[in-house]
């Protein structure tokens, strides 16, 4: 069995641990090149951003080549999967890649605008989130045939999404490329480590005179931010300093599971 996965803050990586077989980094694989892959059982594990499939997935599952009798996905959310499980499907059909299981979790939310990171931490057992990932885990071992259904309201809140964020941040992004760069800043106590550079799923970052330098591409995972060891990135709006990253993933994995950056 084959898992490809991206992640931030390590609870994606923490699912493909949990459903075993061989490791594979989304953004390594793009970087890479190498984009055909074949096993008996292949699984795609990521993150919903806003509702939807982030382009970074959608752009791998545009270029890859899937060889498989079994395939599925697990995608996390932190408060509201819209419908993203059924855009998943559709972007697979167009692509030839006939998923047979698709499921949604919920996990600890990363969004630092909407949620004060100590807090979700509290609230993680409530979450259920072992429960879930080992019915999960037991459905995929059973290789069941399920596609989550996604609710009418939900493919509502998706569409407000695409038509009123979407669109407009995108436009703003051809116009003006530093979007979202301009909404990090670096206290001055940074001391040039390099983890956000080599964290950045996108090489959107370098160490430039002892610190980071956004440049232009930022996909807004918040990788850079919640992995930095001296917590020295501040994010605009942000509800509290705290961070988070997956408890039962290393940061040396999170640094492995990203495109290395030159700097």
């Amino acid at each position: 069995m084959k898992i490809l996965y991206f992640t931030a803050t390590g609870n994606n990586l923490y699912i493909a641990k949990r459903l075993g077989g061989e490791h594979y980094s989304i953004p390594k694989m793009l970087n890479s090149g190498e984009l055909e892959l074949e096993d008996e059982q292949i699984g795609i594990v990521f993150p919903v951003h806003w509702l939807a499939v982030p382009k970074l997935v959608e752009e791998f599952l545009d270029r890859v080549k899937l060889k498989s009798n079994y395939i599925f996905a697990v995608l996390s959310y932190g408060m509201v999967a819209g419908a993203a499980a059924g855009q998943l499907v559709k972007i697979g059909k167009r692509n030839g890649i006939n998923f047979h299981y698709v499921d949604t979790i919920l996990m600890v939310d990363n969004y630092l605008p909407s949620f004060d990171m100590e807090q979700q931490k509290r609230s993680e057992p409530k979450k259920n989130i072992e429960g879930k990932l080992n019915q999960i885990v037991n459905n995929i071992g059973q290789q069941k045939n399920f596609i989550v259904s996604v609710p009418l309201f939900s493919c509502w809140l998706t569409t407000f999404m695409k038509i009123f964020v979407y669109l407009p941040r995108d436009k703003k992004m051809r116009a003006k490329q530093l979007a979202f760069d301009g909404l990090f800043s670096i206290d001055n106590t940074c001391n040039g480590c390099g983890v956000c550079a080599r964290v950045c799923p996108v090489d959107n970052i370098i160490i430039n005179s002892g610190k980071p330098e956004y440049l232009g591409k930022c996909i807004f995972c918040l990788a850079c931010t919640h992995g930095c060891p001296s917590n020295v990135i501040r994010l605009k709006g942000e509800r509290s300093k705290a961070r988070y990253t997956n408890k039962n993933v290393t940061l040396k994995e999170l640094v492995g599971g990203k495109k290395q950056s030159v700097y």
